[in-house]
């Protein structure tokens, strides 16, 4: 065997083999085959990156197969008791088996749930309403697989008599249980639970955590303790048999295990292992440790006062621009190669607007399951390489002579970092593209709805490019806040590089032709566009109508419905002609209004 003559290389060398996939250590620093605390600590949040940014659908579908799952450990735990004659010992054997599966295969599991994104929250790198959003979520998962498990073990004839009257008689026993006793025995069961996880992040093989998680969970029914879950399936079991009725035993049986559960896992293991851990516990977790976190209000409540979570990595300062400060304008970069035709549109409009800025952030959205890795040199690396894409980008605003400046966000998420980006930044426009090669396209798979029921930050513009030509545009409008918006930027064109605009106005019929040429004429002598092109189509057809102007231009400027243009976007359902047929680039307009909840959820009814 061959030595390496230098002790440094050979340690880099080393390290970098035992580096996991997922970028968090994956030996430990001074004892190889063990973690020190800030290590585990560093695993923790790489795997909460990733779940508390989940989806929604994602988390309830996980949730559900852990629920059901559950029904395995109550099957065995029941049959082993019949067979067994209730010997303590022998009818617990294979009570952890559902547990196996869950924390084996990855599922999400409520008691799970206690450490990982607890311990990004505490870190005030997730918002107190985001981790309360994931446990909802999770948990109602978890019932409704209990839920189902338990309906089939009541009507699937799957248990045999004696195993039934065993399944009747362990159940009973939770619910004659007084309530504080339910309370603290599900204390230790929440304390063993999330000791689970923070031990199955300190082990280093599928062995480890194998007889880590049997022995911890097999201490459950030995030690008479009660899982949430558990409970929750064995008291639908006696609801679906007619013994308990079901609000009787969500308040005097699940409710006090859902808190014990609760308490143990957060007070006596996240946080007395979170304080054991050092002051430098997130340098090579996370950019810029504990200096990038959310601000106090946003910490509280979240979305409502700005973000909701901190990206792995974001470059970017706080503006500090205000309402009476230089027009700024973000732009969105998915591929700093290809997308320069955005900031060209970004810095026409600036150069109408004395001092405007142009924010360039590239978003790399990394993918569920493979998170970057956790070192500050990696970081470094990836910051490095932004910058040096991004430099194509300064060079076109300079081009311009408008002020220009970038950034670099790294994060499992990406439409809702562009929201967050845009409050944080306060801007005063959006300027995105969008399209299948865009992570932002695939914004279904994120949480789309928490953006829609709070008010956008800034105007949007969303660019379908082919081929960027705005010497002709075509401007439909019926009115409204986002024709608004769309008449704005037609002006600019026009004034800053001659853009030829054409107004389009779509009535029902011949005989509101003349009511229509006069609402055209009017909005465009409100909107500073006079010297435009007027064209009434009496065809009823909106759609049709854009289509067949679209030929004889080279961009069409379109507003939102009362809809919303990004809920249209993210629910796929922008497939019309007008955007998917036609040659003519597409730039979708909205500008924030005061719709209600209901109505940016669903529309106008």
């Amino acid at each position: 065997m061959i030595e390496s003559e230098d002790p440094d290389e050979e340690t880099s060398v080393r390290d970098a083999v035992d580096r996991s996939r997922s970028g968090a250590p994956a030996a430990g620093a001074v004892v190889r085959d063990r973690f020190s605390s800030d290590e585990v600590f560093q695993r923790i949040v790489a795997a909460a990156d990733e779940e508390i940014t989940s989806g929604s659908r994602e988390l309830f579908f996980s949730g559900l197969a852990a629920g059901f799952a559950i029904t395995i450990t109550f099957l065995l735990y029941a049959s082993l008791y019949a067979s067994t004659g209730g010997d303590p010992i022998l009818s617990a054997l294979l009570y952890p088996l559902g547990f196996v599966y869950i924390i084996i295969g990855g599922y999400q599991l409520y008691t799970e749930n206690t450490l990982p994104p607890v311990a990004l929250t505490l870190e005030r790198l997730a918002s107190i309403p985001a981790l309360l959003r994931h446990w909802s979520i999770v948990l109602a998962g978890n019932f409704t697989g209990g839920a189902l498990g338990a309906a089939t073990l009541s009507w699937g004839g799957v248990f045999s008599p004696e195993a039934a009257t065993a399944a009747f008689d362990i159940a009973q026993h939770g619910v004659e249980t007084g309530w504080w006793d339910l309370f603290f025995k599900a204390a230790f069961a929440g304390l063993i639970v999330a000791g689970v996880v923070w031990v199955e992040y300190a082990a280093r093989d599928t062995i480890s955590r194998l007889v880590v998680v049997y022995l911890a969970f097999l201490a459950i029914p030995l030690g008479n303790l009660f899982h949430v879950v558990v409970s929750f399936t064995e008291m639908l079991y006696l609801a679906f048999a007619g013994q308990i009725a079901v609000h009787v035993g969500l308040v005097e049986f699940v409710l006090p295990v859902l808190l014990g559960n609760t308490l143990g896992g957060i007070v006596l293991v996240t946080v007395v292992n979170y304080f054991q851990t050092s002051e430098r516990r997130l340098e090579s977790a996370r950019f810029d440790g504990v200096d990038r976190q959310l601000s106090p209000r946003e910490w509280v409540f979240g979305s409502f006062a700005g973000r909701s979570y901190v990206p792995l990595i974001d470059t970017a300062e706080s503006s500090g621009h205000d309402d009476t400060g230089p027009y700024r304008i973000v732009v969105p970069i998915a591929n700093p190669r290809t997308e320069t035709h955005l900031v060209d549109l970004a810095c026409t409009l600036a150069r109408d607007r004395e001092g405007a800025t142009v924010h360039a952030v590239h978003i790399i959205q990394m993918p569920n399951r493979a998170a970057m890795r956790y070192d500050a040199g990696q970081s470094q690396r990836i910051v490095a390489e932004s910058e040096e894409l991004m430099e194509g980008i300064r060079e076109t605003a300079r081009s311009y002579d408008v002020a220009c400046d970038t950034s670099t966000i790294v994060s499992h998420r990406s439409f809702e970092d562009i929201i967050d980006t845009a409050e944080h930044q306060d801007a005063d426009l959006v300027v995105m593209g969008w399209g299948n090669d865009r992570p932002w396209g695939a914004a279904r798979a994120e949480r789309p709805m928490d953006e829609l029921t709070s008010q956008l930050p800034c105007d949007f513009l969303v660019l379908e490019s082919r081929g960027l030509d705005v010497s002709r545009a075509l401007l439909p409008t019926a009115g409204g806040p986002d024709s608004d918006l769309s008449a704005e930027v037609a002006e600019t064109l026009r004034t800053v590089v001659g853009t030829e605009v054409t107004l389009l106005h779509v009535v029902d019929g011949p005989e509101e032709r003349e009511a229509g040429e006069q609402f055209l004429s009017e909005w465009a002598a409100e909107h500073g566009l006079e010297d435009a092109t007027f064209v009434v189509d009496d065809s009823g057809d909106v759609e049709g109508a854009i289509c067949r102007e679209a030929d004889d231009h080279s961009l069409i400027l379109i507003g939102a419905t009362e809809e919303g243009l990004l809920y249209r976007l993210v629910t796929d359902s922008l497939h019309m002609d007008v955007v998917n047929e036609v040659d003519s680039s597409v730039l979708l307009a909205e500008r924030p209004g005061e719709r209600s909840l209901i109505q940016r959820l669903f529309g106008h009814w």
